[in-house]
Parts: structure tokens; sequence; C-alpha cells
């Protein structure tokens, strides 16, 4: 049959399918279960504390959220773990932890419409350090077989496709911090369009090394509240003086609402919303106006057919950097006009540090657990907000109230901004 433009252009249209979240993990500083993560969380304990993974003695910053309790031998042979960096590692079992929360098996029948993305904002930067030792002190022969396997971010995504079998669509998605929301939402189109009927998304991260340390530090980006780690992470606070570096993981399986209903899955809520902007503005530093922010919120505003007044939690980006907490302010008053002053705001990156690339993802993990116990965590740390940060930021003790929307926010190098809702379900 002879292949015309009509042929090629013009379909019938199909209406998108509704996208829901049946299954979640996280492993984060706070807790290597989403379960203990979110307990901490409301709890306000921190997970930041002075590093372990190498010497700190020249560097100004010593701190940081490390996954303290990970365990890869509990998980992966020897073998395995020679074989794959230590995000890689995080995505494989929190992957794993994920699917079995949603009670899915990746059979035959499901393989060739079950993809993977997995956001990861600089991938494997200590094989990186270690190979790069080995050829000048050794010669490049020295060089690990598998050090690009290691070192390259989209593997993180490839090893859990490789695990479970999901042969749909697969890569990383590299937006700096907004990554693992990046990915997020563009899961949701492939499911939307009927092009999968269930994806396994999130995020993982684990830069806890000297040169993500130390190129941080080089930019001045980091709180150097060594002698106080706990206070470090302080954001909307006057005392802030930067962020601190985390590591983790968070997955969530998306599934077609009638693929989760023929399985007669738990479902924890929709994804409704999902907004992606740029401030093509500067390399660092957000919008001076918060323009590409507020304009993110209102397009996953627009997508999830909501008002401004049908929101009532954000989990914020709020880093703890002075420039970028007011400015994500001004582009939450931006968007949300009066409804700014009613809402509940925290960040839960005042107990987890600042995950990059995992940062989306474990933060939607926290959105939708907020949504799901209809209490907000709290913001650690915030005892002194500054002038311009005169919103409710939740501080210091978490707050009981009805959710039926919630909006996650992520922010990242380069302009980029993902903002993602999550909704209760209506049958």
């Amino acid at each position: 049959m002879a292949v015309t433009s009509e042929s090629i252009f013009y379909r019938t249209p199909v209406a998108q399918a509704r996208v829901v979240v049946t299954g979640l993990s996280a492993i984060t500083p706070v807790g290597t279960t989403a379960q203990k993560s979110w307990n901490n969380l409301v709890e306000g304990k921190s997970g930041i504390d002075l590093i372990t993974q190498f010497d700190t003695s020249d560097f100004t910053c010593k701190i940081a959220g490390e996954v303290q309790d990970f365990n890869p031998d509990n998980y992966l042979s020897k073998k395995d773990q020679r074989k794959m960096e230590r995000f890689i590692q995080f995505a494989l079992v929190a992957s794993e932890d994920a699917l079995k929360d949603a009670n899915l098996e990746i059979t035959e029948e499901l393989e060739e419409k079950t993809g993977c993305l997995i956001g990861v904002g600089l991938g494997g930067l200590q094989i990186i350090e270690t190979n790069a030792n080995v050829v000048v002190d050794r010669g490049p022969s020295r060089i690990s077989p598998f050090f690009i396997p290691m070192a390259i971010a989209n593997m993180a995504a490839g090893q859990v496709a490789i695990k479970h079998k999901a042969r749909g669509p697969n890569y990383s998605v590299t937006s700096a911090c907004a990554s693992g929301a990046h990915a997020i939402g563009e899961a949701v189109s492939y499911i939307r369009r009927g092009l999968c009927d269930r994806m396994i998304v999130g995020g993982a991260e684990s830069v806890v090394t000297k040169l993500g340390i130390g190129g941080f530090s080089a930019m001045r980006a980091l709180s150097t509240r060594n002698d106080d780690p706990q206070k470090a992470s302080r954001p909307w606070d006057e005392g802030r003086d930067g962020f601190v570096l985390g590591e983790g993981c968070g997955m969530l399986v998306l599934e077609s609402y009638e693929s989760a209903k023929r399985r007669d899955a738990r479902i924890y809520c929709e994804v409704t919303g999902y907004g992606a902007t740029c401030d093509a503005f500067h390399m660092t530093n957000p919008h001076e106006e918060g323009r590409g922010a507020s304009k993110a919120i209102e397009l996953a505003l627009e997508d999830a057919s909501l008002k401004p007044e049908d929101i009532q939690y954000i989990n914020a980006h709020g880093t703890s950097t002075k420039v970028g907490d007011e400015l994500e302010t001004q582009a939450i008053k931006n968007a949300f006009g009066d409804h700014a002053k009613e809402l509940l705001i925290s960040s839960t990156k005042s107990m987890t540090g600042h995950l990059l690339g995992a940062a989306g993802a474990v933060e939607s993990v926290f959105s939708i657990l907020a949504l799901k116990n209809n209490t907000a965590p709290p913001t650690l740390n915030l005892e002194n907000p500054s002038f311009n940060c005169d919103l409710n930021y939740t501080p210091l003790i978490a707050k009981k109230r009805n959710f039926k929307h919630v909006l996650n926010n992520s922010f990242g190098f380069g302009g980029t901004n993902a903002c993602l809702i999550f909704s209760e379900l209506e049958n």
C-alpha cells in the first residue's frame, strides 16, 4: 500500500490514558525504604552528618547527606557490585522494591509495553576519579574494562531494564537537579499516549566524592557549617550559607489506570500535571523574577485542569541557597497569587540534603506520601526566615491538613524547571 502524507500525519485522535502510581520506594540519607524515610522526615530527623566516604581534611565542606545503612552485599553479588557504580546499585535495589510494592512482576506478555526512565545528574564520579588516577599512575592498559559502563548515566536505567526485562523505552534523563522530575513527567507522556502501559521511573545519584564535594565547593555553593552538620541545611532561613550534597534514589511504578484496575492494584494517587520550562537566563542562577519556575507551575496546573487554589501543599525545591530560596518564593507568588499565603510548603532537603539528579524523584515519593497521609513534613532549621521569604514553609514541626492535590518543584542549573502534580484518585 502506498504511504501518503495523510496516513503519516492524520490519525484518529485517541483519548489520553490516565496515569496512576502503584508502587514506590526510596533510598535516602534518612532511610533505605520509603516508609522509614517518611517516618523520619515527619519526626524531623536529619540524615546530614560528617562525610565518611573519603578523607575531608583538605576540604572546606566536610558534611553531606550520606546513605548510611545501605549494604550492597544484602542485594547484589560481589561480582555484580564490581560492575556497577553506587548510583546504579541504588537504582537496582529501589526499582525492585518499587515493583514489590506494586505487587507487579514483568512477565513475558508485559515486557514490550514496559519502559524505564531514570534521571541521573552526574553519573559515576567515583569511578571516573579512580580511573583518572589509574591512567596517570599506571598507564591506560590498567583502566578497568567496566569503567565506561559504570560511569555513564544511562546504565542505571539499562541495568534495571535488564533485570526486569523491560523492553520499552529506556534512557536516562539528565537535566541537573530536575532530572528525576523530568524522568517522571516524560514517563507519564508515554503512558498517556498509549505507547506503554507501565513505566519504572525515578532518579538516582551518588556523588559524595572528592570531585563532587570539591567541585561544588569551588563554586562556593555548599554549606560549611561543619561543626553542626544537622543544622547546615536551612532553607529560607536567614542563616543559610549554601546547600548540603546528598545521595540516594527514588523510584515509582507508573501504570495506566486501566492496567492498574485490571489487576486490582493498590493505587497511591494519580499523576495529573506536568510542566517543564527553561529560564534561558544564566547557567546557575534562576531567572531574577522567577519567571521560568512560575511558568512551569502554571503549565502543570493547566495540564491537570486545576486552578491555583486547588493545590494544598508544595514540596519545594528549597535548596538552602541565598538566591534560589528567595526566587522560588517569588515564583510561587507569581503562580498562585493570593493563594500562596494559604499553601503549606516544605523543603525535605533540610533533612536529606540535595540529591541532585535523584532529588525530583525522591521528593515525588515524599509528595505522594504527604498526599496519602495528609501531612506536610517540616522544614528543619527554619528559625529566622529571611525578609523576602514570607510564606508558610512548615517550620520545624509537621502539620496535618486534608490534601487533594500536591505539587513538587524541581529546578536545575541551566535554568531547567520541572513541576509535577499528584492528586487523590477520583474514580
